[in-house]
């Protein structure tokens, strides 16, 4: 490792360390908010690392898609790097493994033979020919220019055992033996001259090095540049996914040859579908994009609590929880071992538990937070939705709305200068008829024309209404919701009314009668 002062090795620090090959999956979401909430709770210090040296798969697309909905959850970090940028330094670190005679160059064409890949003797730990090549013939092939791959020289034949406990799954071992010769640099990256654009953008992505004690040299591998990174940074705790559990053995060994004792793992269950598939985004496709969260109306709250209580929960089992509780409840201890499902089907792509808890932190948030929130979708919709009147219409439909694209559906008819057709019927109050909804609309007409348009007045007011014509409340003032709002399932009346003005109200009422007149 450099020279670097490692006082600080004791203070706790975490990573989430993202591969930019598409958008940013709910389950990579999980891990960033874990790794945020274990270092919050702890006052330690969150890492954004970019694992973006996959050349062929990662884009520019992706990586803003990734800071797009890591910045759409609102949680900050505190440091960020590129591996990109690393390069040199991930080599420098191969080189000092291989002279320690941690490693060895493996010439085997990459076409021929992939690696690692099981055989019909069972699965492929090593080949023989170039784990047991002496050192004169593998520095005279790599001084002839021909590319290899650098593998790690697993221990073997020592009845060695490597061990961690992981703070999730617990005691975790393997026999060295059983862990194959992986690679550290690749050999599959083409030679130097025939480097893409993009390949060539890298700067020091591969090549021949004369000061190199290795020859030609390709890109790291995770394993590689993973631990690398870790270790340069003083990583102190691994949390991440249960897929890469496995993963773990190697970089023991890694970690043991960069001479820095391993970080604590914590591996999360993982996230499945309904018929218990891991999430994919190549087969479940957009319901596992943190985007398609946010583009249908999500609080960012909300989603975040929905996500922490897959794979965990509190100690008293509570479900709705705001982002502090979140924060002083958070530890690794109460993680699940058992994968977490989100269930979904082709007609309800959110889980019916995100939804439910999307509601209650709807109604739980101030007006004055959710009112904003509120007007991209009436945007989208084509609605123009002033500030001041959806502020004074949030606390009406905040009780009535789920997501938050419901508010559009919801309070169209508040923004509309012509309602859209509806069933006239409608008009027609229960064990009524058209005639009762013509003498309520008429008489309202000129209760309304004088009436102060204010809650108190237009509930007296309209009561009194009923009350003069021997209806019921409720049968007279279904003709008039329908008439202001052109449905029967809308906001409380008076204060709809309130909002939308006298001289609204009274247009919409005569629209009305023309249709019930039309009628007789």
């Amino acid at each position: 490792m450099p020279d670097k002062d490692l006082s600080q090795a004791g203070a706790l620090r975490v990573r989430f360390a993202p591969s930019p090959t598409g958008y940013l999956h709910v389950g990579g979401a999980r891990t960033f908010i874990f790794n945020w909430l274990y270092a919050r709770h702890n006052h330690g210090t969150l890492v954004l690392r970019l694992d973006d040296t996959d050349i062929e798969r990662n884009t520019d697309v992706s990586v803003q898609s990734i800071f797009e909905g890591l910045r759409w959850l609102g949680l900050s970090w505190d440091e960020e790097y590129k591996q990109s940028e690393r390069l040199s330094f991930h080599r420098q670190q191969a080189e000092a493994i291989f002279a320690a005679g941690l490693a060895y160059r493996d010439f085997t064409p990459a076409h021929a033979d992939s690696g690692e890949q099981s055989s019909a003797q069972g699965a492929w730990l090593f080949n023989p020919g170039m784990r047991e090549l002496s050192t004169e013939e593998s520095n005279r092939r790599a001084a002839a220019g021909e590319l290899f791959a650098l593998r790690y020289r697993v221990p073997r034949g020592q009845n060695r055992t490597l061990r961690f406990t992981d703070s999730v799954y617990g005691e975790q071992q393997k026999q060295a033996d059983e862990v194959e010769d992986f690679a550290l640099l690749r050999s599959d990256s083409g030679a130097p001259n025939d480097r893409g654009p993009q390949e060539a953008a890298f700067g020091s992505w591969g090549g021949t090095d004369r000061s190199s004690s290795l020859g030609w040299y390709g890109m790291p591998t995770y394993h590689l540049a993973s631990c690398v990174d870790d270790a340069d940074l003083r990583i102190s705790h691994i949390i991440r996914g249960q897929d890469h559990l496995t993963n773990t053995f190697k970089h023991l060994l890694i970690f043991e040859a960069l001479g820095v004792p391993p970080p604590q793992f914590a591996h999360l269950p993982l996230l499945v579908a309904p018929d218990g598939a891991k999430l994919s985004k190549r087969k479940h496709g957009p319901v596992v994009s943190v985007t398609t969260y946010r583009d249908a109306g999500f609080l960012p709250a909300a989603f975040i609590n929905f996500l922490c209580l897959l794979g965990w929960s509190p100690k008293n089992d509570r479900e709705f929880l705001s982002l502090d509780e979140l924060t002083a409840a958070f530890t690794l201890e109460s993680v699940n071992r058992a994968n977490a499902v989100i269930n979904f089907t082709d007609d309800e792509p959110f889980d019916p538990k995100a939804v439910w808890l999307n509601a209650e932190h709807i109604r739980a948030l101030p007006v004055d937070q959710l009112s904003p929130q509120l007007q991209p979708f009436f945007a989208q919709a084509g609605l123009d939705a002033p500030p001041e009147k959806l502020a004074a219409i949030t606390p009406l439909i905040r009780e009535r709305i789920k997501l938050l694209r419901d508010a559009v559906s919801a309070a169209d008819f508040f923004f509309l200068k012509e309602l859209a057709p509806y069933d006239p019927a409608e008009l027609i109050p229960q064990k009524g008829d058209p005639a009762m909804a013509l003498r309520v609309l008429e008489h309202a007409q000129e209760v309304l024309a004088t009436t102060p348009f204010d809650h108190d007045s237009l509930d007296q007011a309209l009561r009194a209404a009923a009350s003069h014509l021997g209806l019921k409340a409720g049968q007279a003032f279904q003709p008039i919701r329908v008439a202001v709002c052109g449905r029967k399932n809308a906001p409380p009346l008076f204060e709809t009314m309130t909002v939308l003005g006298r001289e609204l109200c009274l247009s919409r009422i005569a629209q009305a009668l023309v249709i019930l007149e039309s009628l007789n």
